[in-house]
């Protein structure tokens, strides 16, 4: 009999997208699935839903909890779980009929703890057609001397976020050790790179790990008004403390020292933070989002990557903002950044309206 599969499915208000994503798993053409539907506090109809879904179906079992994250409820799942294997599926999101079989077979055939695919990026808005993306690998199979060989650029390769590693863990099968073991790396407080240290804690014990490529079955619903409207001042705080955890599984594996890549990844995503306080607060004055710009890039840990990342294959507009941030120019930082914006979503609202 083929091993059983616990999907982990973390559900918060998303009642109107629901049953598209747990349809999508009961389709699926492996038959040995077992789906937990991990309701965090959901506040919606998301709660009778899932308990319809129970009364219909044997595979399905739901567990009700207090609100407490999606890092929360994907270990509430996995601790709930009976499967010698593991998937995850976030629940406004859906998945190709053949992609538990299919990632199964992989993994079997290769004998390794984890296989896997890509994903599709499904846009809300109809302007924007779907896009996909794979992992940055060159193999379909690496053993543990392989997967060594892949540490110096795993996280970071020298370019603007240069992960190698596609850090979605709801496009890979685990086998179950990978998880259980790093529960306790897995940080609840994290709320920005959450699927990067699961993924990254697991690919560091893995002994074997193989790759589907052209195989692109989960579909990542992106709800593109959140792009524009989505303004979050804590984002350079949260983007520190997944720094923080992400140099302590580098230590608490002690494979290699990530650190360095760590550090160029941290300085990515503080970039993108800056970009973020431009281009999103709506709110706030012009000199109040300077004054936000003007401490970000001052602050001790932005200034201490700014001085000693490593990335070497970026591009001149990154060199050119990476020397704003550092030498104070903020009012460059604050033009060139509505420029690109503006730019970005005027081209992309006139090719929606040509098409």
């Amino acid at each position: 009999m083929s091993e059983k599969i616990s999907v982990i499915v973390p559900v918060y208000g998303v009642e109107k997208v629901l049953a598209r994503c747990v349809d999508s798993i009961l389709g699926q053409t492996y038959e040995n699935l077992e789906i937990l539907l991990v309701d965090d506090g959901s506040p919606d109809g998301c709660p009778q839903i899932c308990e319809e879904y129970a009364k219909v179906s044997p595979k399905v079992r739901v567990l009700h909890k207090k609100n407490g994250g999606l890092t929360s409820a994907w270990k509430a799942g996995v601790r709930a779980s009976t499967g010698e294997l593991i998937g995850f599926v976030d629940s406004d999101d859906w998945i190709e009929p053949d992609m538990y079989e299919r990632l199964f077979q992989e993994l079997t055939r290769q004998d390794a703890d984890m296989a896997m695919a890509g994903l599709v990026f499904d846009y809300e808005d109809p302007g924007y057609p779907p896009r996909r993306e794979t992992n940055r690998m060159d193999m379909t199979v690496y053993d543990r001397k392989e997967l060594s060989a892949l540490f110096p650029s795993l996280l970071n390769d020298g370019s603007f976020i240069g992960r190698r590693l596609q850090p979605s863990r709801v496009t890979k099968l685990f086998r179950r050790k990978l998880v259980e073991k790093n529960l306790d790396l897995w940080e609840e407080r994290v709320t920005v790179g959450e699927d990067l240290q699961m993924v990254f804690a697991a690919v560091l014990d893995a002994e074997r790990i193989c790759t589907i490529p052209d195989f692109y079955p989960y579909h990542y619903w992106y709800n593109l008004s959140s792009m524009t409207g989505g303004h979050d001042p804590d984002y350079l705080e949260k983007i520190r403390l997944l720094r923080t955890r992400m140099e302590a599984i580098s230590d608490a594996k002690g494979v290699y020292d990530f650190r360095p890549q760590i550090r160029n990844d941290f300085l990515s995503l503080a970039v993108m933070a800056v970009k973020n306080e431009i281009w999103r607060n709506q709110k706030d004055s012009f000199f109040q989002v300077l004054n936000h710009v003007r401490q970000m890039c001052r602050d001790t840990s932005v200034q201490e990557a700014l001085r000693n990342h490593t990335m070497n294959q970026i591009g001149l507009s990154v060199r050119l903002y990476l020397f704003m941030m550092k030498h104070g120019w903020y009012v460059p930082c604050y033009v060139v950044t509505k420029v690109f914006f503006t730019w970005y979503y005027r081209g992309s609202r006139r090719k929606q309206k040509q098409e």
